[in-house]
């Protein structure tokens, strides 16, 4: 708990629904018991009237009702209640209660109980004051210097002073140049009343004064002569504050200097008796109540000081002192003495939230508690360690990230597949080429296990596929009910689906105790079409493009009784051939072998044959498996037809950049429709009328350009959605092919199938081209790398390009060939792997972004070397060797190297820099022994060896070009780069001795 928070010591919540305000609180010892302690008095403007003697540590609802000494409902409203003296020959403390048309002094007075029910208590009337005009509010003190008791002033709304003394009414006053009423306070030590008026200013008005002013029967016009005798009735003296006043307080207690305090708005003033201001204090907040109250050192003031942001701050005179945070804004703040506590602070919300609270901390009266010294029972202790040991090894067996629970459902979702055909259709493609398009029933049961409510049943479906009715909003079920919908599925597509199966989704709320309304939840099914929904039988076909053959180890099945819904309208009785024409497709046809276990697929559509497959391998597991086989395996001899495959890619890609085109050529002819509109508004609106200048003519044919795009788009779109739906029917049978041939676990299935299948549906931003060489190039670069270090290395690398749409899918399909030879060569699909390969502390030097290539493949065949080569070159360019900076550092230093580079025109190869640098070092030797031979013509030397070197300047640049064609072809071998700058060096050699010896 926080140390800057008000300390509940006694707490109450009084009625529903009632209000209170700054009047409706007072503290003092009401019932005269003689212990000065003070009981809590509140009154509502409901009316109700409660006296409250707090104890400690009773915030029940029986200890309220303990603390409670009385509840009274009065008649009319409460506006203010008092404490005092306000009956005549009598020193008793009595309650004065203001109403907004009477005043009523009562006195409150306890009998001691002879019960366990404890004291009751009683409330008399002792007089009270019918009010001629709309009470505001009120303040007591010893008018005129009467000591011994206490008189009453009332407030009227309507500006109104009225004195009473005990059970008499004394006179009235108006106030001058009054509007609306506000605060009123007495001030005994002047025996003055201090107001703010309307003008905003503090006002000063002795008892005296007011006592000799002019009688108030009516209010009167302050301009007009006085009709009666006495004196106009003037302010002693005037304080403008500038702003409204909240309260207005005057403190009494002996030890304090004479003071005023006024709470503004956003500020708070201390003023002398005589008006002069002692200090002011700006306020960053907006106050809601304070109260001052006596300081332990002389001359100054503390006040507690609450606002809107629920804390209560205690001042001494302008300086914080503490600040305290409540939980709600307090209406009115006072302090009170109880016995258990001095010096309580009791607040007051407008709801009627009452507290009782202190400030500061709680002492701490914990004690260190004996050590038992009794001795371990080891084997009690060996036993409860085995049994904990047990628990956890349960929990930690399954890796499941969500807990099990073990209790039962709070629904349960059954879901049935009609076996036969609907009949009439409720398909809304009645057919397609000629055939009927079917439909099929499926009935859903919902059963609920407790009360549930809210709960709505969605059904999902993969296109082109769709059903009658997608949603379904429940009734409210109870313990045992259940509740059973049906819709229909079809076909509404001219293309074939990808996935025959369906998901049911069940949202509900199930209530807990901690949340009555209910706890969102989710429950899922699925069920699974028949393929009769999609295709009919047909004859086979003898001539196809796209043949598969899957083998097992059973001998031939006849396909009559394996497809048994289709056998019947079938034209070979033999079983041998079964074919299937799709409704929106083409023809596929299964062959039987009778003599070999094989059995062929054959269509003139590679997408199409994917339902058929899958359909023929579930019914072959179901049949051997009713059948007790044991042992039953199917396998697939390859090879994959993966440029089959490959066809259906590049047209779901080519549609997708066309989709690209038509986006940007809409943006342009867009842009061009606007601008032309900008002119022709431009021309319509000017006043002096000028041609339009064909503008007319150029915005229609715009518009007809802009229509036209959008159809084509559109058409594009549809062609686009039918595209991925056969690119999805393709991948699930190449993964299927892929785990019959390499017998892959379902596992391992799953990971394969959620790497070439990463999204169910293209969107503008991502498509399946770059998300599916993503999850490929990650399986290349973990599970399936070459070596460990590789794998090391890919997983340290962080970050990566942003996926976009490629420039062509040759690099999707090397790396999908690359995938399935990986396969086939014994590479496993494991995501665990990951896990247990440590990172090398080389690698973990390049983990930075960007800081690690791409990993180069071991050469295996062409396409192999040519990305090797290609990432070697990249990681040269990128992490230059400490050699080339040696042999730059070499270069910079000789100066005629620099020339012979310029006159080549471009950058060298560093190592064929280095062999040229040795090759001028020769010369320079070469033409000193010369020079000094011939010393007798140094001039014709010169010119004839300047001659030489520009001739081998030429020469090396034409060397320069043919070396840098070698590396760019074989820039992994460094022999080869040696061996060539070698050769070309003798060849420069050999062509500068031959001038030589032409001169000597």
């Amino acid at each position: 708990m926080s140390l800057f928070k008000a300390r509940d010591w006694w707490s109450a919540a009084l009625g529903e629904g009632e209000e209170f305000d700054q009047g409706c609180l007072c503290v003092g010892d009401v019932d005269n018991s003689g212990t000065g302690h003070d009981k809590i008095v509140v009154g509502s403007y409901m009316g109700m009237l409660r006296i409250f003697s707090p104890h400690a540590n009773k915030s029940s609802e029986t200890g309220i009702a303990d603390a409670q000494l009385l509840e009274v409902q009065l008649q009319n409203a409460i506006i203010q209640v008092e404490v005092g003296k306000f009956v005549s020959c009598s020193e008793l403390l009595h309650l004065a209660v203001l109403h907004p048309r009477k005043l009523s002094v009562y006195s409150v007075s306890g009998t001691a109980g002879n019960v366990e029910h404890g004291d009751q208590y009683q409330m008399k009337l002792v007089y009270e004051h019918n009010l001629q005009r709309t009470a505001c509010n009120m303040t007591y003190g010893t008018f005129g210097g009467v000591t011994g008791h206490h008189s009453l002033c009332i407030q009227s709304m309507d500006g109104m002073l009225m004195f009473f003394e005990q059970d008499s009414y004394s006179f009235g006053r108006f106030l001058p140049g009054f509007l609306l009423p506000g605060p009123l306070a007495y001030n005994s030590r002047t025996d003055s009343f201090l107001t703010v008026s309307s003008a905003r200013q503090l006002e000063s008005y002795k008892y005296e004064t007011l006592a000799v002013a002019t009688e108030a029967e009516s209010r009167q016009d302050p301009d007009l002569p006085l009709k009666t005798g006495g004196k106009r009735l003037m302010p002693d003296w005037t304080f403008v504050l500038g702003e409204q006043a909240l309260d207005l307080c005057v403190p009494s207690f002996s030890h304090s200097s004479s003071s005023i305090f006024i709470l503004g708005e956003r500020n708070l003033y201390c003023l002398r008796d005589n008006g002069q201001i002692r200090f002011m204090k700006k306020l960053e907040f907006n106050p809601s109540c304070f109260l001052p109250y006596a300081s332990v050192t002389d001359g100054t003031t503390n006040l507690l000081l609450g606002n809107h942001t629920n804390m209560l701050l205690v001042y001494q005179d302008v300086t914080l002192k503490w600040a305290a945070q409540l939980s709600f804004v307090p209406v009115a703040v006072r302090v009170a003495n109880f016995p258990e506590l001095k010096g309580a602070v009791v607040t007051l919300t407008a709801d009627g939230h009452l507290l009782c609270s202190y400030m500061g901390t709680d002492p701490s009266f914990f004690s260190t508690p004996k050590v038992d010294a009794r001795e371990a029972d080891y084997e009690q202790v060996d036993a409860e360690m085995k049994k904990l040991q047990k628990f956890i090894r349960e929990a930690t067996r399954t890796q499941d990230i969500l807990p099990k629970t073990d209790a039962e459902e709070d629904l349960s979702v059954a879901t049935t597949v009609s076996s036969s055909i609907d009949s009439p259709s409720q398909a809304l493609i009645q057919d397609i080429d000629g055939l009927p398009v079917p439909s099929v029933t499926i009935q859903v049961t919902v059963k609920a296990s407790c009360v549930v409510q809210s709960s709505k049943l969605t059904i999902g479906v993969q296109p082109p596929l769709a059903v009658t009715q997608d949603q379904f909003v429940l009734e409210p079920m109870g313990v045992g009910s259940s509740t059973v919908v049906a819709f229909s599925a079809f076909l509404n597509g001219r293309y074939p689906p990808a996935d025959l199966t369906g998901d049911i989704t069940v949202s509900y709320s199930s209530p807990t105790e901690l949340n009555p309304k209910g706890v969102p939840r989710v429950l899922q099914s699925r069920f699974s079409l028949p393929l009769a929904l999609v295709c009919v039988p047909s004859s086979p076909a003898k001539t196809t493009n796209f043949k598969i053959t899957v083998d097992t180890n059973q001998p031939p099945v006849d396909l009559s009784s394996i497809f048994r819904e289709f056998s019947a309208k079938s034209e070979d009785k033999d079983g041998n051939s079964l074919a299937f024409q799709f409704l929106s497709g083409a023809k596929v046809t299964v062959l039987a072998s009778k003599t070999s276990q094989r059995y062929r697929i054959q269509s003139d559509s590679f997408e199409d044959m994917w339902l058929v497959v899958k359909e023929l391998v579930q019914r072959f597991d179901q049949h051997f498996s009713k059948m007790g086989v044991k042992d039953f395996k199917k396998s697939f001899s390859g090879p994959l037809p993966l440029q089959e495959y490959f066809l259906s890619v590049d047209h779901h890609f080519q549609l997708r950049v066309s989709a690209q085109q038509y986006q940007d050529l809409l943006s342009e002819r867009a842009v061009q429709f606007r601008a032309i509109q900008r002119r022709l508004l431009t021309r319509f609106k000017d006043k002096t009328p000028a041609p339009l200048q064909n503008l007319d003519t150029l915005l229609d044919a715009t518009y007809s350009q802009v229509m036209a795009l959008a159809e084509a788009a559109e058409e594009n779109r549809a062609l686009l959605e039918e595209a991925f739906v056969r690119l999805r029917s393709a991948t699930h049978l190449l993964v299927l092919l892929l785990s019959l041939w390499q017998g892959l676990t379902p596992d391992q299935t799953a990971i394969l199938e959620a790497t070439l299948l990463p999204l169910l549906q293209d969107t503008p931003q991502l498509g399946w081209e770059e998300s599916c060489d993503a999850a490929v190039s990650h399986l290349l670069r973990s599970c399936l790398s070459r070596s460990p270090k590789d794998q090391a290395t890919s997983l340290a690398q962080t970050g990566g390009p942003v996926l976009g749409l490629p420039r062509d899918t040759a690099r999707l399909k090397k790396h999908i060939t690359l995938l399935c030879d990986r396969i086939s060569k014994g590479g496993r699909l494991t995501l665990a792997s990951e896990a247990n390969v440590q990172v090398p502390a080389q690698v973990q030097n390049l983990a930075a972004p960007g800081g690690v290539e791409p990993i180069a493949e071991v050469t295996g065949d062409g396409e192999d070397m040519e990305f090797q080569q290609e990432v070697i070159k990249y990681i040269k360019k990128k992490q230059p060797s400490k050699k080339v900076k040696k042999e730059k550092k070499e270069s910079s230093r000789e100066p005629s190297e620099a020339t012979v580079k310029e006159e080549g025109g471009g950058e060298e190869p560093v190592k064929e820099a280095k062999k040229e640098k040795k090759e001028s070092s020769k010369e320079k030797k070469e033409s000193k022994k010369d020079s000094s031979k011939e010393a007798k013509e140094p001039k014709e030397e010169a010119k004839k060896e300047s001659k030489k070197e520009s001739s081998s300047s030429k020469e090396k640049k034409e060397k320069k070009e043919k070396d840098k064609e070698k590396e760019g072809k074989e820039a992994s071998k460094e022999s080869g780069d040696k061996k060539v700058s070698r050769k070309s060096s003798v060849k420069v050699k050999e062509k500068k001795k031959e001038p030589e010896a032409a001169e000597g």
